[in-house]
């Protein structure tokens, strides 16, 4: 499994591809801000918009652009805002994607809208590690072709709403996340923490060999060795980088890597302590509640609930 695989395969997550807005200007699209853990997106089939958010204001937006904002943060869609939004017809929720007009009469906007969910403790580390507002522009971009298709059928599923519809869109929304990761970083000028890391080449290699064995007891010594590096070298290079310690990075996997195991319920605490470098049960505990806020046996607990409400 390549690293961005192994390193995204940490932090499952859940979609919803729920809302298609096709507006004729003037019009307002507002979006409040949501908790950690809920990543709103959308996706601009046709039309122009611009974007308006907390740090960021006046982004003009295309055909084939995507927005996700990984830490639920509040922000506006609007085209000729300064005339005040059309009002909307009434929406049609007769299908598993809510369709929504308006009464405007000018140039037309299709967007999607949809959501990434996660376990807001569980991906912290990843949501964290990237930026407020990700734009990925796919326009004239052949090697984002895999992403202008997806786009492409997502439209057209969620046009048609032919039989088997719902269950299309939500396979395609769970890719979207992943290709959207892949293309922000070949775009992003900058990244931090995990993310950082997997994209400097220097340190790819060792991100690699912790996500494959994180219960090895991993000191600076073996992972400046992973790297090719002096000891002195592979700090200055890794706190650069990323902003974070080496330390802190390996935490980060084995936590991850623990939670999702706990919550798959096949292991004993014990068990999963051990497989992420714990030989000591209540030392891992404590690390895990430090961490979590709650120790291993609340948190797998509180996961099946989770699970269970979301079936």
């Amino acid at each position: 499994m390549d690293t961005l695989s192994h390193l995204l395969a940490l932090y499952p997550l859940r979609t919803a591809l729920d809302v298609r807005c096709h507006f004729k200007a003037p019009w307002i699209l507002d979006h409040d801000g949501v908790l950690l853990g809920i990543a709103p997106y959308h996706l601009i089939v046709s039309g122009t918009a611009w974007l308006d958010a907390a740090r960021e204001k006046g982004i003009a937006l295309q055909p084939g652009d995507i927005i996700v904002f990984p830490k639920g943060d509040a922000h506006r869609l609007h085209m000729d805002a300064e005339a005040g939004g059309a009002p909307w017809h009434e929406p049609d929720k007769s299908q598993s994607v809510t369709y929504i007009s308006n009464t405007g009469q000018g140039p037309t906007t299709d967007i999607l809208c949809g959501e990434f969910r996660f376990d807001a403790e569980a991906s912290a580390v990843l949501l964290n590690a990237l930026p407020d507002v990700m734009l990925v522009r796919t326009a004239q971009r052949p090697d984002f072709a895999g992403l202008q298709t997806l786009m492409t059928m997502l439209r057209v599923e969620t046009e048609a709403m032919r039989p088997g519809a719902t269950a299309v869109v939500s396979q395609l929304s769970s890719a979207l996340f992943t290709l959207v990761i892949r293309a922000w970083m070949e775009q992003a000028q900058s990244a931090s923490g995990l993310l950082a890391v997997l994209a400097e080449e220097r340190l790819q290699g060792l991100l690699q060999e912790i996500l494959a064995a994180p219960e090895k007891p991993w000191e600076l010594k073996d992972m400046a060795a992973a790297c090719h590096m002096s000891r002195a070298t592979f700090a200055r290079v890794f706190n650069k980088v990323a902003g974070i310690t080496p330390a802190t990075l390996l935490l980060q996997i084995r936590m991850a890597q623990a939670a999702q195991w706990l919550a798959q319920g096949r292991r004993s605490v014990g068990e999963v302590g051990e497989a992420v470098g714990y030989q000591s049960e209540a030392a891992f505990n404590r690390v895990f509640k430090r961490s979590f806020g709650v120790g291993p046996g609340q948190y797998r607990r509180d996961s099946r609930l989770a699970e269970q409400s979301a079936t």
